[in-house]
């Protein structure tokens, strides 16, 4: 019978978060890409034994909402196959992965006797997974089966065993074998730790202790969504934003003060191309937004988003059938989450900025190390401005307000792993994104290849500029261009296997924020 002393379970609570940060230190020291270890393209998680995610340590925010979603995907798959000691994989968005084929999810039950009491999960950006062009996001891409490897939801460990033939599909199918096996037994290590803890706490207080203080931070997440809830405005607000392919999105939120609805039934159908979410991904989107309006402020767990509902339609690009492509999913999804919060914006102007430069503007690049011979692949995203909000400036050279706690990879990692030069990383001097407050800055970026590379890349508002609130200047474009030797200059937008040489340079710009009030 648990307590209600509710200093034991206060102790549980901080014991949970610590477990999930200690997980984010072991993958982040024990990793072997600078994705991983620099960038922290990770999430790492605590979920309940039904798959409630109950903390979290930092990295990407969108994908700390993967996890939960994963792990019961596994439970509905093997149902009481679930054992001490096992670990699963995947990577699938049809098999509980979400995302892409790159973000590979590790998760771990965790018991305490015959009794499984939480989950540990992990999950970081692969830099390759196989696929048709280096680095497994080929803009040109019609169904997943040409994106690379898929893991539906399968046993890395079978009761503590490790299960050599599935190592060993994984390591053929990527171009980088060494590092995808480097970056594997990092998210099992990270996993391992953070089970220990769990353990020690249900040996400690007994599992039923554990899940009454599980379930008091869920009640606690939900109170503080619906107080956050109960200051929005009433009603349904039909909002929409036009796309840099020419087409326009639709969405419809419903406010009531106990719930919040995201209705996305009239959008596009699915796309042929790498640029659709799952049904999940979409709910992911529209939880960042509902986290911004309620509570943003605390962590997130089950209970955060209990209040909030979202409809999407099977065979549209939030909701797409099988085989369509996903690479390119997170552009997708920051532009919804982009549309979602431009609507608000305008409906309460003094409460939400401006527009960010609304873009991972992925950038990877892939060769041979002209010097070590080693096969590399650059999985870089690109910083961008902020926007300006009632009070202040815009934020400069920032990562997408989806990426998170994210960093830049160091010039001189970059160097000494790729065979890339960086000619200059800067803040951009461009005058848009003006208002009674200025927008961010964007950054500009020359990446130099010292020998043949290939190039992929995905960015948005390359032709839709960075919205603005209140009057204030437009942002401006993101850009990715190739000027060769000869001085001509390629611009791209969503392209891969693009040619390098020696002599080329990658150009990059990235937008700045939109400017606030009108400066008359």
């Amino acid at each position: 019978m648990a307590s209600s002393d509710p200093f034991t379970r206060a102790v549980i609570q901080a014991g949970l978060t610590a477990a999930a940060e200690e997980m984010f230190a072991v993958l982040r020291k024990t990793a072997m890409s600078p994705i991983i270890y620099e960038v922290l393209d990770v999430g790492t998680g605590i979920t309940d034994t039904n798959g409630d995610i109950v903390s979290s340590g930092a990295g990407i925010p969108g994908f700390v909402g993967v996890l939960d979603k994963a792990v019961k995907q596994i439970i509905e798959i093997y149902g009481e196959d679930i054992n001490s000691g096992d670990v699963f994989i995947t990577n699938d968005p049809y098999w509980g992965g979400v995302t892409h084929l790159n973000d590979v999810v590790v998760a771990e039950p965790v018991f305490h006797g015959d009794t499984r009491v939480a989950w540990t999960a992990s999950i970081a950006h692969w830099n390759d997974v196989g696929g048709k062009t280096p680095g497994s996001m080929a803009a040109d891409a019609t169904e997943i089966l040409q994106e690379g490897l898929r893991l539906p939801a399968v046993k890395l460990f079978d009761k503590g065993q490790k299960i050599d033939s599935v190592f060993k599909i994984i390591s053929v199918n990527s171009r980088l074998p060494d590092f995808v096996m480097g970056d594997l037994w990092a998210q099992v290590s990270a996993g391992r730790r953070g089970a220990k803890p769990i353990k020690e706490m249900a040996e400690r207080y007994g599992p039923e202790e554990l899940q009454a203080a599980i379930n008091e931070a869920f009640d606690i997440g939900e109170a503080r969504a619906l107080d956050g809830l109960s200051k929005l405005p009433e009603g349904s607000f039909h909002v929409s934003a036009l796309q840099d392919e020419g087409d326009e999105w639709h969405a419809d939120i419903h406010i009531t003060p106990k719930s919040l609805t995201v209705d996305l039934t009239n959008a596009p159908d699915q796309r042929e191309g790498p640029f659709n979410t799952s049904h999940d991904g979409a709910r992911i989107a529209c939880q960042l937004i509902f986290k911004v309006l309620t509570d943003p402020t605390l962590f997130a767990n089950a209970g955060s988003f209990r209040p909030l509902k979202v409809i999407t339609r099977k065979g549209s690009i939030f909701d797409p059938h099988e085989p369509a492509a996903h690479g390119y999913y997170s552009e997708t999804r920051i532009r919804l989450s982009d549309m979602l919060w431009q609507g608000m914006a305008q409906k309460m102007p003094k409460r939400l900025p401006s527009g960010s430069f609304g873009s991972i503007c992925g950038t990877v690049i892939a060769g041979v190390h002209p010097e070590t011979g080693r096969s590399y692949t650059m999985v870089e995203p690109q910083m961008g401005g902020w926007g300006a909000t009632s009070e202040r400036n815009g934020l400069d050279a920032m990562y997408s307000p989806n990426h998170g706690d994210t960093f830049n990879c160091p010039v001189e990692i970059c160097e000494a792993r790729y065979g890339i030069d960086v000619g200059w990383k800067a803040l951009s001097e461009s005058p848009l994104g003006n208002g009674l407050y200025k927008g961010g800055r964007g950054m500009t970026t020359s990446y130099q290849p010292r020998a043949k590379a290939v190039m992929s890349a995905g960015y948005s508002h390359t032709n839709v500029p960075v919205w603005s609130v209140a009057g204030g200047e437009k942002g401006g474009f993101n850009t990715i261009r190739v000027k060769r030797p000869s001085g001509e200059i390629e611009t791209y937008a969503f392209a891969s296997n693009i040619k390098l040489d020696l002599g080329d340079e990658v150009l990059i710009d990235t937008a700045n924020g939109g400017g606030w009030g009108s400066v008359d």
